[in-house]
């Protein structure tokens, strides 16, 4: 088995990631397929859990975690019929999955100061004759940082070439103080 290699976006990021992430530090893939990013989570001292629809990549995924004697917590399910749990995560990762129903699912996966790494598809890569070509599974000029609206953004960009993408490193407020008696 070959195993399909992490986004380099991603792993340019993991340092950075390992600073900026509050303790406890629990890092959630979804759509983790085989594993190409929990792996490398895991090794940069995450806890790190993944969700996909394959049993066999979820397997495959935990199975090449306790190979690299790292810990992976892995489990199949279909989220739009198993909802993610809320205020659980510091740090959501999505790379090549769009299922925009989940966009809110997805910030509130994330605990307060937490992250969002997210990086897929747009609609300008199917000028490239690979990768998805369905207007549902690809992102429309602006759709992340707006699905991400009040977020601090670290960083965004829509690429054009060498594929179409779109990407956003974004942290989840903090709660605002309350205000006393005044």
């Amino acid at each position: 088995m070959v195993a399909d290699p992490p986004s380099p976006f991603v792993i340019e990021w993991l340092p950075a990631l390992v600073r900026a992430v509050p303790e406890p530090r629990r890092a959630f893939d979804v759509a983790m397929g085989r594993g190409r990013h929990a792996l490398p989570l895991a090794a940069a001292g995450f806890r790190t859990f993944g969700v996909d629809l394959r049993f066999d990549a979820v397997r495959d995924a935990v199975q090449r975690a306790g190979s690299d004697r790292l810990i992976v917590r892995a489990w199949c399910a279909d989220l739009t019929r198993h909802p993610i749990p809320a205020s659980r995560f510091e740090l959501v990762l999505v790379t090549r999955y769009l299922q925009r129903d989940l966009f809110a699912a997805l910030r509130d996966a994330l605990t307060p100061g937490g992250v969002i790494v997210y990086e897929t598809f747009t609609e300008a890569q199917r000028v490239y004759g690979r990768g998805p070509t369905s207007p549902d599974h690809l992102l429309r000029p602006g759709e992340l940082r707006r699905a991400f609206e009040g977020f601090d953004v670290l960083f965004e960009e829509e690429l054009r070439e060498p594929e179409g993408l779109a990407r956003i490193v974004a942290r989840k407020p903090l709660p605002s103080p309350k205000a006393g008696p005044g």
